[in-house]
C-alpha cells in the first residue's frame, strides 16, 4: 500500500509542479505528518525532491527529472472508462483506482498532450445527480458492482417502490446503469425475464458462489435504450393542453424537461396580436395523479384547458388545499 501511495505522490509533483505538504495530504488522504515522511522515503531512494520554503513554497521534483514508472494494473486501466465522473467511481469503489491511473496516464503523455488533459480536467466537470436532491444512498453497489463483474449470482433482499419487500430473490447481475444520478442494476430474474432494479431499494445482498452464464446476445447499452424508450411509451399517458403565462412558458422546460420543450415547440399565442402574451400548449402527461402534481408546481403561471376530468380533478386538489390552509 505505501509503495503505490510513494508512486502516487512522485506522479503528483511529476505532473502538477510545486505542491504544499497540505495539498498532498488532501490528494492522498493521508495525514500532512505522512506526507513528510513519504517525501524523506523517496529522498533516501534517490528521488530528486527539493523544498522550497516562504509562502509560495512546496515540494516539487528537480528540474528535468521524470520518471517511468507508469504501467496501469488490471483495476486502474478498467476505471479509466470512468474518468469523466469521478463520484460515480468511488461509489462502485474505484475512486483510489482512478486517481492513480488519471495520474500514471498523464506522466506517460508527452508535455504538450499532458497539458491539454490537465487543462481539460480543470476546466470540464460532471454532476451527474439533478439540482436540489441528494444521491441515493446506496450502501450495497460496490458488492453488487463485484458480482457484476465476477458473473457471481446475487441473492436479494429488494424493496419494492410499494414499500412491499422481496426477500431471498436470487439474480443474474449482467450490468450497471448512472441514470440522472440513480443508479439502476439490470439483472436476469429467476424467471428468465431482464429487469431493471434500483440500486437505492436493495435492503440485503449476499453473493453466491455460484456463477452464471451472460446471455451472449446481451448488450447493455442497447437493451437500456430499448428499456427507457419503452418505459417512456409507457408512461405517456395523454396530453393536457395548457394555458401559459410568459413565466410559465419558461419554466415549462425547467419543470418537465424534454417534454416541456417539445410541447413549446408547437405554442400557439393565446391572442395573435400578442406573440409574447400567454401561449397554449399540448403537454405529454403522465397517469392523471402523477400530472396533477406535476402541474401544480407551475402555480398560477399555468391554467389547464383539457382534458375536462383532469382540469376537475386539479380544481378539486386545488380546493382541497385552499380549505386546509384557510383555516384558522
Amino acid at each position: 500500500m505505501r509503495a503505490d501511495r510513494l508512486l502516487s505522490l512522485l506522479l503528483l509533483l511529476q505532473n502538477r509542479g510545486r505542491m504544499t505538504a497540505r495539498r498532498l495530504a488532501a490528494e492522498l488522504e493521508v495525514s500532512v505528518r505522512t506526507v513528510h515522511r513519504d517525501i524523506e522515503a523517496l529522498g533516501a531512494s534517490g528521488v530528486p525532491v527539493q523544498a522550497d520554503r516562504g509562502p509560495a513554497g512546496g515540494y516539487r521534483l528537480m528540474d528535468g527529472y521524470r520518471t517511468r514508472l507508469t504501467g496501469l494494473t488490471d483495476a486502474q486501466a478498467g476505471s479509466l472508462f470512468l474518468a469523466g465522473a469521478p463520484g460515480p467511481a468511488r461509489e462502485l469503489g474505484l475512486g483510489a483506482d482512478l486517481a492513480a491511473a488519471q495520474l500514471k496516464l498523464q506522466a506517460a503523455l508527452p508535455a504538450a498532450p499532458a497539458e491539454r488533459a490537465r487543462r481539460l480536467q480543470d476546466r470540464f466537470h460532471l454532476d451527474a445527480p439533478a439540482w436540489f436532491r441528494d444521491a441515493d444512498p446506496v450502501p450495497h453497489l460496490a458488492q453488487i458492482a463485484q458480482a457484476v463483474w465476477d458473473q457471481r449470482v446475487l441473492l436479494a433482499d429488494y424493496r419494492r417502490w410499494s414499500g412491499e419487500e422481496r426477500v431471498g430473490r436470487p439474480l443474474h447481475p449482467l450490468g450497471l446503469v448512472l441514470k440522472g444520478g440513480i443508479w439502476y442494476l439490470v439483472a436476469r430474474a429467476a424467471d428468465g425475464r431482464i429487469r431493471s432494479y434500483r440500486v437505492s431499494r436493495f435492503l440485503a445482498v449476499d453473493t453466491a458462489e455460484e456463477v452464471f452464464e451472460r446471455p451472449a446476445d446481451f448488450e447493455l447499452a442497447v437493451h437500456w435504450a430499448e428499456s427507457a424508450r419503452r418505459m417512456e411509451e409507457a408512461m405517456r399517458q395523454g396530453t393536457a393542453r395548457l394555458l401559459l403565462s410568459p413565466r410559465g412558458r419558461r419554466l415549462l422546460p425547467m419543470q418537465f424537461g424534454a417534454a416541456g420543450v417539445r410541447a413549446l415547440t408547437g405554442a400557439v399565442p393565446a391572442d395573435p396580436a400578442d406573440p409574447d402574451g400567454p401561449v397554449r400548449v399540448d403537454l405529454e402527461i403522465e397517469s392523471q395523479a402523477v400530472a396533477i402534481g406535476d402541474l401544480l408546481r407551475l402555480g398560477t403561471e399555468a391554467e389547464v384547458l383539457a382534458p375536462p376530468e383532469l382540469r376537475q380533478a386539479l380544481a378539486a386538489t386545488v380546493a382541497v388545499l385552499a380549505e386546509r390552509y384557510g383555516r384558522g
